[in-house]
C-alpha cells in the first residue's frame, strides 16, 4: 500500500500506477491488503479505502481479491461484508490470533464468514504473521463443508504440505504458494498459482515461470527460477513491506516508507537490492 511522504495518507494515484503496472504484465488477479500491504497497518477507514478503490480501478480487468485478518470474528465478517458489497471477487482470509484458537473456532470463524456473504473464501495459512497454524487436513475438510470456502494459500515454506493438499483432494482444491522461495517446487508439486509481491518489481518473470512449468518446460522452469531466487530470498529476509517499497521508488513509483516500527532498508541493503534488480532486467531483456 504505497503512502505519502508525511505517511499519514494513502497514496492512491501510486497504488492505482501499481495496479496497471501488474495488469499490463499478465497478473491473472490482484490481491489487495495482504502481508505486502500492510495490511495489520491502516485503521478502517484506510482499510476500506484501499479496497473499494482497488476494485473500482481495476475494473473487472481480472479478479480481485481482498485480505482480511482480523482478531475477532465479528470484524472479519464486517469486512467480508464490505468486500462483498463493493464487488471484490473473492477474500483471502487468515485468522490472526493473541490466544491459541482451537479448530472448533477457527472453523466457526470461517463458517459466521461464509454465511454473510456470496463470494469465494481463499482460507489463507500464514502462521509466521498471524500466529495460527492450520493442517492441510482441516483447511481441505473445511473447503469440503463450507459453502463459501473454496480454495488455500499455504504460506509456511514446508512443500510437503503442498503435497499433501494435492493428494487429500485429489487435486480437486486449487491451492496456492505463499512462500517466495519455493515456488518451483510448489507449481510442481500441483499448486494453482503463486501469489507473491515479486512481479510488483520484476514485472512478468513471475509470470514466465508459472507458464513454463505449465508447459512442461522443467530445465527453462528451472532456469528462470534461479535467476529469481537472489530477489525472492532478500525479499524473505529483509522484510516484505520496506523491501518492496524499497523496490517501487526504484522503479519511480513514489511508494513511501513501511509504517513504524517497521524501518526502511539501509543504504547498504538498498544497493544490494538494486544490483539484483539491474540483474533482473537484463535478464527480462533477453
Amino acid at each position: 500500500t504505497p503512502f505519502t511522504d508525511d505517511d499519514e495518507q494513502i497514496n492512491l494515484e501510486a497504488l492505482f500506477l501499481l495496479i496497471d503496472e501488474l495488469i499490463d504484465s499478465g497478473a491473472d488477479a490482484i490481491a489487495a491488503l495482504g502481508s505486502a500491504g500492510e495490511c495489520a497497518y491502516l485503521d478502517d477507514d484506510e482499510w476500506a479505502l484501499v479496497a473499494s478503490q482497488t476494485v473500482q480501478h481495476v475494473k473487472g480487468r481480472v479478479p480481485v481479491i481482498i485480505g482480511i485478518s482480523e482478531l475477532t470474528t465479528k470484524k472479519s465478517v464486517s469486512r467480508a461484508v464490505y468486500a462483498n458489497e463493493i464487488g471484490a471477487d473473492a477474500i483471502m482470509v487468515s485468522p490472526f490470533s493473541y490466544y491459541r484458537l482451537s479448530e472448533d473456532e477457527i472453523y466457526d470463524h470461517y463458517a459466521a464468514i461464509s454465511a454473510a456473504i456470496s463470494i469465494p473464501i481463499m482460507i489463507y495459512n500464514n502462521p509466521a504473521t498471524c500466529g495460527v497454524d492450520m493442517s492441510p487436513e482441516f483447511m481441505i475438510s473445511m473447503v469440503n463443508e463450507i459453502e463459501n470456502a473454496t480454495m488455500v494459500k499455504e504460506s509456511t515454506g514446508d512443500i510437503q504440505r503442498m503435497r499433501k493438499l494435492h493428494r487429500l483432494s485429489n487435486g480437486a482444491v486449487p491451492f496456492f504458494n505463499g512462500c517466495n522461495y519455493i515456488a518451483l517446487d510448489a507449481l510442481n508439486a500441483g499448486a494453482a498459482g503463486w501469489c507473491t509481491a515479486a512481479p510488483c518489481l520484476i514485472g512478468d518473470l513471475a509470470k514466465q515461470l508459472l507458464e513454463t512449468v505449465e508447459k512442461g518446460e522443467a530445465e527453462k522452469a528451472k532456469e528462470l527460477f534461479e535467476q529469481q531466487l537472489p530477489l525472492l530470498e532478500f525479499i524473505v529476509n529483509g522484510g516484505l513491506a520496506s523491501t518492496v517499497k524499497a523496490g517501487l521508488e526504484m522503479k519511480g513509483i513514489h511508494a513511501g516508507t513501511a509504517r513504524r516500527p517497521l524501518k526502511p532498508l539501509t543504504n547498504e541493503k538498498k544497493q544490494i537490492l538494486e544490483n539484483i534488480l539491474l540483474k533482473l532486467a537484463e535478464v527480462r531483456r533477453i
